[in-house]
């Protein structure tokens, strides 16, 4: 039976900005683990982690530079999914997108030819670059080879980003309403949970919690596949995948643990489990026509049937999480 919702929990939080109730969560989670008997979760036989892709204020949180329409339902259904499975979920694994004010993709990084930086969304190409459309106020040389190195691979030309999920800023966090339930969840399943930061190099972009875009620049690394969070991952019997957004950092992260699987073990592909209804895409900008690479809600939906395809599961959040206890 699925376990009731705790008493702090109101879905109504998860759109809003607020401190921890720490005590509170505290006393609560005392409470529950007494009334529903719940066993810390190094007792579990099938280990299942819940693994959530940057659901931090700055993408989940309305106003936020980068919020992803949608996010917010998101997080409710999630809250809703991770209480009522509470004693099931082993433990909670979290990445958080992670910058400073000078980044390759944020503003301070480029001037054009009268000084001015780009505005957000902006591509710059390497031939932008080469032709001193923009140039780069650090480090010239190596964000030319970064941009080159980068088309090379096929996979994106370089976007200026709004800043977002500073270090040190409230964008950074947890949304509030998911922080509270990572405490919840570690005091009645007598487990901390698991902080993965990524995208702290300034020199490369960092979709996926686990490899950088581009690992070297110029002789000098900026990044290597997180190997350890993979096998972190592996260990559990099954991952429940989740966060924002399904068209960049989900998708981006779900490919490289595709990648790794298929190079490993294709057998552990059948672990991996996408809550479908709990991440949405960015939405497409206003273009006509739409350029299919940046029609974002479309290539999400693609990417989650070619995962299936290849072993993966797709679920939602009121499918029964059922381990067989």
């Amino acid at each position: 039976m699925p376990l009731p919702i705790p008493r702090f929990h109101e879905d109504a939080r998860a759109s809003q900005l607020y401190l921890e109730r720490g005590a509170e969560v505290a006393e609560e989670a005392l409470r529950y683990l007494t009334e529903h008997r719940v066993r810390p979760s190094r007792e579990d036989a099938v280990r299942v982690a819940a693994f959530g892709i940057d659901v931090q204020v700055a993408f989940c949180t309305p106003g936020a530079s980068l919020f992803v329409p949608g996010a917010v339902e998101d997080t409710q259904r999630t809250l809703r999914w991770l209480y009522a499975n509470l004693d099931r979920v082993t433990e909670l694994v979290f990445s958080l997108d992670t910058h400073r004010a000078f980044h390759v993709f944020h503003p301070s990084w480029w001037r054009d030819a009268e000084g001015r930086p780009p505005p957000p969304l902006t591509s710059i190409t390497a031939a932008d670059v080469r032709s001193g459309r923009w140039r780069a106020t650090r480090f010239h040389e190596e964000s030319l080879a970064y941009c080159e190195q980068l088309e090379a691979s096929g996979r994106y030309v370089l976007t200026v980003w709004p800043f977002h999920a500073m270090l040190g800023g409230l964008s950074h966090a947890l949304v509030p309403s998911v922080f509270e339930a990572s405490l919840f969840h570690a005091l009645v399943r007598d487990v901390p949970t698991h902080f993965e930061l990524k995208g702290e190099h300034p020199l490369t972009e960092n979709y996926s919690v686990l490899s950088p875009e581009v690992t070297e620049v110029k002789g000098q690394q900026v990044g290597a596949f997180n190997t350890r969070l993979f096998e972190h991952l592996m260990s559990f019997d099954r991952i429940y995948v989740f966060g924002q957004a399904s068209s960049h950092c989900v998708l981006n992260t779900l490919l490289d643990l595709r990648r790794h699987i298929e190079r490993t073990d294709p057998s552990r592909m059948g672990r991996v489990y996408i809550l479908e209804d709990a991440m949405s895409p960015v939405p497409a900008p206003p273009l006509d026509p739409l350029p299919p690479s940046l029609d974002f809600p479309r290539l999400a939906r693609e990417a989650l049937r070619d995962f299936q395809a290849a072993g993966m599961r797709v679920v939602r959040t009121t499918d029964p999480v059922d381990v067989g206890a």
